[in-house]
């Protein structure tokens, strides 16, 4: 399952892409569905596009939901659970 996560855009690249952050997880996605992005955005990501901005006080309150669901989660099954897992290493 793939969750739109809210992500901190942290580097701007030249074709429509950028570096989003979250819990110290790097990602590159693409930015072109953002109309003038900047680094300190908060966007949705969802399967590596940046698909909408949000204000602080929303990207909070989606990533304390997130955070419930996780922790829930993670008692039910006994084991830990982030929100942005890390990169996948290569075989």
């Amino acid at each position: 399952m793939c969750l739109a996560v809210p992500m901190t855009i942290v580097q701007l690249k030249d074709d429509q892409a950028g570096v989003v952050e979250l819990e110290g997880v790097q990602r590159t996605v693409q930015l072109e569905l953002i109309e003038e992005p900047q680094v300190g955005d908060i966007v949705i990501v969802h399967a590596g596009y940046a698909i909408e901005r949000l204000d602080e006080a929303e990207a909070e309150a989606r990533l304390q939901l997130f955070d419930r669901l996780a922790k829930t989660y993670g008692a039910a099954t006994q084991r830990p659970v982030r929100l942005a897992a890390p990169p996948k290493e290569p075989k």
